[in-house]
């Protein structure tokens, strides 16, 4: 559950510094955070079928607008008690319906007459502690449900079947498969992160999942070799040192109120260190994760703050080897929790490059 009086608190806070006396969301990812629910379908620009807002001049203040033929069931099934619906004529742009029940001085996640845009995303951050306990839930059962159809695979399934069992496995725990890629040697040798396809898996195949559930999204990656080449084994190892690199990058940017561009220094570093320079630029290097699969990507000159506690995801590839997995950072003596552990998975240990730190991180998976 939504823990509500620390999302008001938090908005409270917000709006005064910033000047508003309302805010309001469509977008999935913002919706989500302030009531766990879903508002797809989404339209061409992103938006839900509803926007969920905070408006403290009314009672209550916690306010939603759909359109006929959707509010009845938005209320019923994706909003907590508490929450005001709104019905408008179907015909009615959202935007607009929005700008009529608000006062003067509002901002919103989207594009409205009269009403400023903002980018949520840094209100989702840090996560509190009711949502971390979702977030461990989440990650919990999609690494379970990865790891059940990665051990029953073999060379000759299809990338197409993996996905699809996959998606199958990820359901049955009511949970939404927002990303699954699978690439079998082939393909995952000669593209960084591919949608699954018609061949075979081969010698090895890399899995790629992000799962969501109540708004929240959890990644992780997992490798299964069959019988894959001599070289693997060290481009894996160096994707491993890189992910913990980034991981005590992020814990020293907690400290010292750093940015992601602060994270991304590291990870150049690192690539540099280990011989693996061009695979900086072969694709995004991850980053921080929440109600988004990304709050922000760790990219160069990146100044979004680095927070905490907060789940992390980073997933560097050197050649066909990909290692990610979702961490909660949190700051203090123990600050790393792997929330995609699968505890039946051979794991090892690696060193941080610039950092004395040593994580164990999940090595390929030979049936």
């Amino acid at each position: 559950m939504v823990d509500h009086d620390a999302r008001t608190a938090c908005l409270d806070s917000y709006l005064a510094a910033a000047g508003f006396d309302a805010v309001w969301f469509a977008r999935p990812d913002a919706f989500a955070w302030l009531t766990g629910g879903d508002n797809s379908p989404v339209d061409a620009d992103g938006l839900g079928v509803a926007a969920a807002g905070y408006v403290p001049g009314e009672d209550p203040a916690l306010r939603a607008v759909a359109p006929a033929g959707e509010a009845t069931r938005i209320a019923a099934e994706e909003l907590p008690d508490g929450f005001a619906v709104e019905t408008v004529p179907w015909h009615e742009s959202l935007p607009a319906a929005v700008a009529d029940a608000s006062p003067a001085e509002t901002a919103a996640d989207f594009d409205a007459p009269g009403i400023e845009r903002i980018d949520a995303a840094r209100l989702r951050q840090p996560l509190t502690e009711a949502d971390v306990e979702r977030y461990r839930s989440l990650a919990e059962e999609t690494a379970a449900a990865v790891e059940r159809v990665c051990r029953e695979l073999g060379p000759e399934d299809t990338e197409h079947e993996v996905a699809s069992a996959l998606r199958i496995a990820l359901s049955s725990g009511a949970m939404s498969a927002a990303e699954v890629r699978v690439a079998g040697s082939e393909r995952a040798e000669a593209y960084r992160s591919p949608p699954a396809g018609a061949g075979e898996l081969g010698d090895y195949a890399v899995v790629s999942v992000t799962a969501e559930r109540g708004g929240l999204h959890a990644s992780l990656s997992r490798t299964i070799a069959f019988d894959p080449p001599a070289r693997f084994e060290e481009q894996f190892r160096t994707a491993a040192r890189v992910e913990a690199t980034a991981l005590a990058a992020t814990e020293a940017a907690v400290a010292s109120d750093g940015t992601a561009g602060d994270v991304v220094d590291a990870v150049v570093e690192a690539y540099d260190e280990l011989g693996a320079s061009e695979a900086l630029d072969a694709g995004e290097q991850g980053g921080a994760a929440g109600f988004a699969r990304r709050e922000w990507l760790a990219a160069p000159g990146a100044e979004a703050p680095v927070r905490a506690p907060m789940g992390y995801a980073y997933n560097p590839v050197v050649g066909g080897a990909r290692s990610e997995d979702t961490y909660l950072v949190e700051a203090g003596e123990n600050p790393f929790e792997c929330l995609t552990a699968t505890p039946n998975w051979p794991t090892f240990e690696v060193e941080a490059v610039g950092y004395d730190r040593t994580l164990e991180r999940h090595a390929p998976y030979a049936p």
